[in-house]
């Protein structure tokens, strides 16, 4: 699988998990209520139970609708998301996971095609008339086309993996997923697998008879716990044996399964033991019979547990434990007769060639006041990795705020941001403007420390020098953020050059449509290029109140475009509000007049060089 492959296959299982995980909470709740209050559970009554049928059929479906709306066009994809989800239950008669996850987005996707159409159309003060109608007349289509077409086909094909999920259960096949789920976890695939695949089928499974064993294939600790057990026990580097027992309760108690997965890239034959593991332990429950009322998010042994119904409890500890065990066994072999590929460290870096990566001490230009660790859910890994850093800033002597979010609660507040590499892309999706740092794995001491040195810099610098004579990255304010900076463009004309410039100057809110022409006469009346094989297109004096605010957008062409003559690889369009001009024509030269510096800008293929390069203080 090549790595685009791979990368829109995780993108693809992290929508699909996005629209479960904040909602994990009222799964959890149904679960709780399902096994106190139902005829067999702990507690039976019967009022209580009345809770149970109408939460999964109407409430759990919406909120994954909703949700799935909101991800594609927030508030109203997820109501127009929501007004869709409704059509697919309606039109059957089962619980519509699967439905609601593939109609919530189509409604979101729908709502925002429409806004696009009608942007900048709508008379003053008509605003709120055509947004409700708007989203009232697509939602109520659409809810009729899921309950006429989608919802009868989607309970179909339920029907049908239904029967074949049968078939490998009742002739002991299920372990064979083994085979694809723990490989695919070391792709940091875990959330996508477990919530953006079994979690639908487990609940509807588990509407049916009262429990699945979906929701204890990917979330079993066993298989994971074996390899970092084995590494306490057989291997011979003190550093590696001492970390795997921390590893080893955070992972297992914790429920926070990423922490081994650098362990097993070290030796990468370990997957072996970790799918001999899963298969086992698969084998075990479906030969006893287990399963959980719902999802267990952390997978914990404690969430296992909370999750296992009444008379489960020893099926569940038997099944993790055969994983565990025969993981053990496959590892201590391995580790024991063979060499690892690379220190703890390096395969810890070994994920970076798929992955975006950022260094710290390239994006920190000043000391931040909050620190935000971000990942999928907010919880978890984040907030293991905001707990480890919030000790050792205290530890240091730093009074710095670290706080964890799931990425999609991201707000333009948060400066400063630090994900794990296969989440960084999206995170600058979201928050473009931020300063935004790659992490391997949270447990990586030597990140936190060398971030913690150049904390301690900053912070004396700032200290020792007036804050008059702080100078600010481009990318710290808004004029110039990641979005405004394109590499690799195919050679074009001077003018298509300067038109394309000028677009993007538009689209980023800087001017307005008519600074495009004014760019185009001035490059009529003189050329633009400066040297130092760069070109700084901008509009006429009279163009002034085309321009909404500052800003710069950089396009790097690495073959070049040829401007009458000199052959411009960087593309810089400006736009000046208030006279700012001279200040950023003043930065722009500061780094240009760098040779080393500009030949490092035409052939770079990271956005953060240019950030790094390019500073300004706008008086």
């Amino acid at each position: 699988m090549s790595t685009s492959t791979k990368v829109k296959v995780q993108e693809f299982g992290r929508f699909l998990s996005s629209m479960i995980m904040p909602n994990i909470g009222a799964f959890i709740a149904w679960g709780f209520i399902t096994a106190l209050f139902i005829p067999t559970g702990w507690i039976p009554n019967e009022h209580f139970a009345k809770l149970v049928g109408p939460m999964i059929t109407y409430l759990l479906p919406l909120l994954i609708g909703y949700t799935g709306g909101t991800l594609v066009h927030g508030v109203r994809g997820g109501v127009v998301g929501a007004i869709t989800t409704m059509g697919v239950i309606i039109g059957s008669d089962i619980p519509m996971f699967m439905g609601a996850m593939m109609v919530g987005p189509l409604g979101g996707y729908a709502i925002k095609k429409f806004d696009n159409l009608v942007d900048g159309k709508i008379k003053t003060g008509f605003e709120m008339l055509v947004n409700n109608f708007s989203a009232g007349i697509i939602g109520m289509i659409l809810a009729l086309i899921a309950l006429v077409v989608v919802g009868p086909i989607v309970a179909y094909l339920n029907h049908m993996l239904g029967e074949a999920v049968n078939v490998l259960v009742n002739n002991h096949l299920l372990l064979l997923v083994s085979i694809i789920v723990e490989p695919a976890k070391i792709l940091f695939l875990n959330n996508a697998i477990n919530h953006g695949v079994f979690s639908p089928l487990g609940l509807e499974q588990s509407a049916e008879i009262g429990k699945s064993i979906f929701f204890l294939i990917e979330s079993n600790p066993g298989p994971g716990l074996g390899v970092l057990l084995a590494y306490m026990v057989f291997e011979k580097q003190d550093s590696i044996r001492q970390s795997a027992v921390g590893a080893s309760i955070i992972h297992f108690f914790g429920g926070i399964h990423e922490i081994y997965f650098p362990y097993v890239l070290m030796r990468p034959i370990l997957i072996l033991a970790l799918i001999a593991g899963g298969m086992s332990g698969v084998f075990t429950f479906t030969l006893l019979n287990g399963g959980l009322i719902a999802p267990p998010s952390p997978g914990s042994i404690i969430a296992l547990l909370a999750m296992t119904p009444k008379g489960g409890f020893l099926t569940t500890i038997i099944g993790i434990s055969v994983a565990t065990g025969v993981s053990f066994v496959v590892s201590s072999f391995l580790i024991k007769y063979t060499n690892s590929t690379s220190s703890l460290e390096e395969a810890n870096e070994q994920k970076n060639s798929m992955k975006s990566t950022s260094s710290s001490s390239n994006l920190l230009q000043r000391q931040p006041q909050v620190i935000v660790f971000a990942c999928d859910a907010g919880m978890g890994s984040s907030a293991m990795g905001a707990s480890l850093l919030r000790g050792k800033l205290k530890t240091a002597g730093l009074s710095i705020k670290v706080i964890n979010k799931a990425i999609n609660n991201l707000s333009s507040e948060d400066s400063f941001i630090i994900t794990q590499n296969t989440l960084t892309e999206r995170a600058k999706k979201k928050i473009p403007n931020a300063y935004h740092l790659s992490i391997d794995n949270f447990m990586n001491g030597k990140f936190y420390d060398e971030l913690i040195i150049e904390l301690k810099t900053k912070e004396a610098s700032t200290i020792n020098s007036p804050q008059e004579n702080i100078v600010a990255p481009l990318g710290s304010s808004n004029v110039l953020n990641f979005n405004n900076i394109k590499l690799g463009l195919a050679s074009t004309s001077k003018m298509e050059a300067i038109k394309y410039a000028g677009q993007l100057l538009v689209e980023s809110g800087y001017v307005k449509e008519g600074y495009v022409n004014a760019m185009l006469e001035r490059e009529s009346l003189a050329t633009t290029f400066i040297g130092s094989n760069t070109a700084i297109p901008h509009g006429t004096n009279e163009a002034k109140d085309e321009v909404i605010e500052s800003g710069i957008v950089v396009l790097q062409f690495p073959e070049g475009v040829n401007f009458d003559g000199n052959i411009a690889n960087l593309i810089i369009g400006i736009a000046g509000k208030n006279n700012t001009h001279m200040d950023i024509l003043a930065n722009i030269a500061n780094t240009i007049q760098d040779e080393e510096i500009v030949k490092k800008l035409i052939k770079t293929k990271d956005v953060n060089d240019f950030i790094i390069n390019f500073n300004i203080n706008i008086n």
